[in-house]
């Protein structure tokens, strides 16, 4: 799902792909897998998106890709431009359940793969045609999953933007211990939270959803204040664009640890969490507050607070969410309640200017923010057909 956290507010960023394995089998070579003796030393530095993904680089079949660390996919899984170039071929077709709906995808063979310390030749993986809305603005080519990680110990440092596989029952670091364990048929990785008073379980742990919380409608409803205001967002999953409720909760609580200000999503009763037995998820919006130890044969994550763990959520005042598209933006979601829904704004419309600077250098100006600014403040934005329409920002959730 895509993070409302808009530090960089002209771009919807987006993230989870979910694939669940298929019923159809692929005869390929026996997955062998190798923790090296030394693999504590082997931190892999890792790029955190501006959707809270962690991108990196290792190798795939002795070439160089670039990845992405998503606890949230079953089997590990390589983009259809990737096969194409390295000539893996798609031998048996198959679905996948994913954000969104479901997806079609190949399978196909592997030779090596190599992540940290962590070796596994052999074995398969998916072959998806991912859209790039799903990973921000550059293409991811592997997504490493569950198949390859679940086995160890992934303990992720987001302040110094480093990861390394462990083995299982390793306990580098002191934090909150709160359960942790595999899915029996999908192999996600299922915790609980509690809000409100009420223990919801499980919920998913994806590395791979830049969003912070997310809830189905039944456990929200379960749990929710009735004051509490929301809006609506749109993300990208692989098998399509998705709207959910957005609202800000003060607090939750994952076993000892408390989690304040955290921005939450309410995803239909038909979503992806419920179709996987969930009732929601954790996603990356969250963990990167922390130090984050996953290690699911241990049956434990672990969490300490890290240098983000009081950073408030930025919150839209505008109700613009928007994609930047050469030297424009494009509106792709008018949020609910919000000043632009009140001021009959919709989604297509086209914006070449903010305050009289153009969009190509709105990034480097004193405008940059102009979204998630001070309440009260008016915006005046230029279309691209050249009228002009002016936008007070307000906090409306």
């Amino acid at each position: 799902m895509a993070h409302m956290d808009v530090r960089a507010p002209m771009i919807l960023f987006a993230a989870l792909i979910g694939i669940v394995t298929p019923a159809a089998q692929l005869n390929a070579a026996p997955p062998a897998m190798h923790l090296a003796a030394d693999t504590e030393a082997r931190w892999v530095p890792f790029e955190l998106t501006a959707g809270n993904q962690i991108r990196f680089r290792t190798l795939l079949n002795d070439r160089w890709v670039d990845a992405m660390l998503d606890t949230g996919v079953t089997d590990s899984a390589v983009s259809a431009r990737f096969a194409r170039e390295a000539g893996l071929k798609p031998l048996v077709k198959g679905r996948a359940d994913a954000i969104g709906g479901s997806v079609a995808l190949s399978w196909t063979g592997i030779d090596r793969v190599e992540v940290g310390g962590l070796v596994r030749t052999g074995g398969r993986v998916a072959i998806i045609d991912a859209d790039p809305r799903v990973t921000g603005a550059a293409p991811v080519d592997l997504f490493v999953g569950s198949d390859l990680l679940a086995a160890h110990a992934l303990e992720i440092d987001y302040d110094a933007q480093r990861f390394r596989l462990l083995p299982s029952g390793r306990m580098p670091f002191r934090g909150t211990t709160v359960p942790l364990r595999l899915a029996d048929r999908t192999g996600l990785y299922l915790s609980e939270l509690d809000l409100g008073g009420r223990s919801h379980r499980p919920v998913i742990v994806d590395t791979g959803d830049g969003s912070m919380v997310t809830l189905t409608r039944a456990a929200w409803r379960a749990s929710a204040s009735p004051v509490a205001r929301t809006t609506t967002a749109i993300a990208y999953g692989l098998g399509g664009t998705v709207e959910s409720e957005v609202t800000i909760v003060p607090a939750l609580r994952l076993a000892g640890l408390v989690a304040r200000e955290v921005e939450l999503r309410v995803e239909p009763d038909t979503g992806f969490s419920a179709r996987k037995g969930a009732a929601g998820r954790i996603g990356g919006g969250l963990l990167r507050r922390h130090r984050v130890l996953l290690d699911p044969r241990a049956g434990r994550m672990v969490l300490a607070p890290g240098a983000r763990a009081d950073w408030p959520v930025t919150r839209s005042t505008s109700g613009l969410l928007v994609a930047q598209e050469g030297t424009r933006l494009k509106v792709l979601h008018v949020m609910r309640n919000s000043p632009a829904a009140e001021s009959g704004w919709r989604a297509g419309a086209q914006i070449c200017a903010i305050d009289g600077v153009g969009i190509a250098d709105a990034e480097t100006s004193a405008i940059q923010g102009w979204s998630v600014g001070t309440p009260g403040r008016q915006v005046r934005l230029t279309l691209c057909d050249g009228s002009e329409r002016s936008l007070t920002l307000a906090r409306f959730y």
